[in-house]
Parts: structure tokens; sequence; C-alpha cells
């Protein structure tokens, strides 16, 4: 079970979002107050497509198909891979990828526009480069393009908490959004040869896994690919502002007050524990669609013990054969002996059965 510190109250205002950041066209309001994930892909420019391709896809869910062939003809491009909010107990877990021609990489995020770790931007900033990149007449929108896959807490906590050994954990989930955001931007036509990932877990493996499903592109995992490489850079900025207008769109649908009033969703964060201690339903818990409530964090709340602490006691019946108690597998048993009274009962509801000597 996740469950990410943060240290210091510095590291948690750069990670609480404004109370007016920019909310992209990546937020799709319906999905996240229902608790679903989606994904959510920009325009391509037109001067990365091959001459021959248009881009007429929707930019959440009905992409082109995965098995579109690798455009070699369009702008080489290089694509950079990031995500933001793993360790928090609250809201989204969102992946970022962002694309853009080689050549501009170097010069048009670091020396322009002056991208960098969205851990060390402020959130006034990240959200003023987030709108230059979604605004029509700017450069970046011009040149670059950019996708996310927002993981939501109630598929985050389902997957984590899936019986009988069939643990989907966060690091598989990480991977395959992934992928597929990365095969989601081959599918649309632009030709990308160079990929920068942010690793988890240990880079020389997962740079060997990402080789064999893209084996035409020159392919980089690295710690700290965020503050190394610009296209992370960028791709960290596309999901970290995504996610803080994530919660910003979650925490508006609850009340009318205009203050963050979860802050960061970091359990670290006083205002987070406040707000969870605070809003606990005895029995529910906390809606699906903010509280991933597979984390360490919202488990010992839950099982609190105390007159001001703890939720509901519910106690399961134990499956137990021994019991006596009927099975689901009962309903399907084996017909019974030819002789039995009520051997073909099921048949006689509807009628004699003809034997084969009616054909």
């Amino acid at each position: 079970m996740e469950d990410t510190q943060m240290g210091g109250d510095e590291n948690i205002a750069l990670e609480t979002p404004i109370s007016d950041v920019f909310i992209p066209p990546s937020i799709n309001e319906p999905a996240l107050l229902l608790g679903d994930s989606y994904t959510y892909f920009s325009p391509v420019p037109p001067t990365l497509l091959p001459t021959d391709t248009t881009n007429t896809s929707s930019p959440y869910v009905g992409a082109p198909s995965e098995s579109s062939e690798h455009n070699t003809t369009g702008t080489p491009c290089v694509l950079g891979v990031d995500e933001a909010g793993r360790g928090p107990v609250l809201g989204p877990m969102v992946y970022g990828i962002f694309y853009l021609p080689i050549p501009l990489s170097d010069h048009l995020l670091r020396s322009t526009h002056h991208f960098d770790d969205s851990k060390v931007l402020t959130p006034a900033f990240r959200s003023s480069l987030m709108e230059t990149l979604c605004t029509p007449s700017s450069d970046l929108y011009s040149s670059c393009g950019w996708a996310i896959s927002a993981l939501s807490a109630r598929d985050i906590s389902s997957g984590m908490l899936r019986p009988n050994g069939g643990t989907y954990n966060l690091n598989a989930q990480a991977m395959d959004a992934t992928i597929a955001l990365i095969k989601g931007v081959y599918a649309r036509g632009v030709n990308v040869q160079e990929i920068y990932v942010d690793t988890i877990g240990q880079p020389a493996a997962y740079q060997k896994k990402l080789e064999r499903i893209f084996p035409t592109a020159k392919i980089t995992v690295a710690k700290k690919a965020d503050s190394l490489y610009p296209c992370v850079s960028a791709a960290s900025v596309c999901a970290k502002v995504t996610r803080d207008a994530a919660l910003e769109t979650l925490w508006n649908a609850r009340t009318d007050e205009k203050e963050m009033g979860w802050g960061s969703g970091y359990p670290s964060d006083a205002r987070c524990s406040s707000w969870l201690k605070g809003n606990m339903h005895p029995l529910f818990g906390w809606g699906l669609a903010e509280c991933r409530f597979s984390w360490g964090t919202a488990k010992d709340l839950l099982e609190a013990t105390g007159p001001k602490g703890g939720s509901v006691k519910v106690d399961w019946p134990v499956d137990d054969d021994a019991d006596g108690a009927p099975k689901m597998t009962d309903f399907f048993a084996a017909a019974k002996e030819p002789g039995d009274c009520d051997a073909d009962e099921l048949g006689n509801w509807f009628g004699t059965p003809a034997g084969l000597e009616a054909f």
C-alpha cells in the first residue's frame, strides 16, 4: 500500500493546487465525478503528421487503432513521459506524455518557456505554462502535442485490492498507462524516434521492456528524468496541472467554498489528514471518486478505535464448506441418476422429451 510522505511545508506548498488553476481540456469532469479513469490526447499539430494523413480522432476514448503502421515520413519527434500524484491518498494519479520535433526540444522548452520538473515550479507558473500550451496562437500549441491518462482513486485501489492473488499493483498500472499513451501517439501518425521516461522501479528492467514493445525508437529510462530531459519536464507539467485541476474539480463538486480545503492530498499534509478525519462516513468511508481506500492512511482511520475514531465494524460470513450452507456451485450440480423420480424434472416442466426415434 502506497503512502508516500512529503517532508517540509515548502514541498507541500509546491504540491498544493492554486484555487484558480487553469482548467485544461484534459479535464473530463463527468468521468472524474464518477470515479472513472480516462485518457485524453491533444490534437496533433499538422506539421507533425504525414502529408497523406489527417487527425480526425476524438481526444478521449475512441483513438485510432493501435495497429496503425508506424509513420516514418513525418517530422522526427522526441517524446517524454512522467507522472503526478503517485503518493497522495486523494485524487487520481496522472500520467503525461509530451512530444515535439527533436531540434526544438532544448531551445523551445528550456530556453524560451523554462519548463522544469513540475515539483520545483510554483503552482502558478506551471498553470501558466499549461495555459500557453493550450492557446492556439502560441508556439507551443503549433509545435507540440501531449496526452494524459488519469487513473482514478477508485480504479487504483480496486486493482491493488483484487482478491485471490490477482493484485494489480501500482507499478503495473503505471507501466500499462505509459505503454497505452505511447501507442496512442504512434497510432495518430507521429514519427516518434526518441523516448525518455522517468522511471518506476529499476530503470534497466523498465527500459528493456519498453524496447521490446517499441523497437524502432531510441529509449532512455532514468531516475530524475524530469530534471534531465526537457520533454519529460513538459510531460511532468501536463500531468501535474491536470491533477491539480482534477482536485479543484472534485472539490468544487463537493462544496461552494473557494479554499482548497484538502490541500495537496498527501497524507503528511495537515489539511488532507484533517479533511479525511472530518469527512469520514462511519460505514462508507469517503467518496470513491476522491479517496484511495487501499492506502494505509485511509485504512488506519477506518480501523481506528475509541469514541471519536473508527468506522462501523462489519463481520462478513466465513466461507466454510462444513457449515452446511448452500454454495453457488450447488445450483449447477450434475443431473440425477436414471431411475430417480425427478431425473428429468426440468424437461417435464416444458413438455415430454422426445427420444431419438422421433427423428
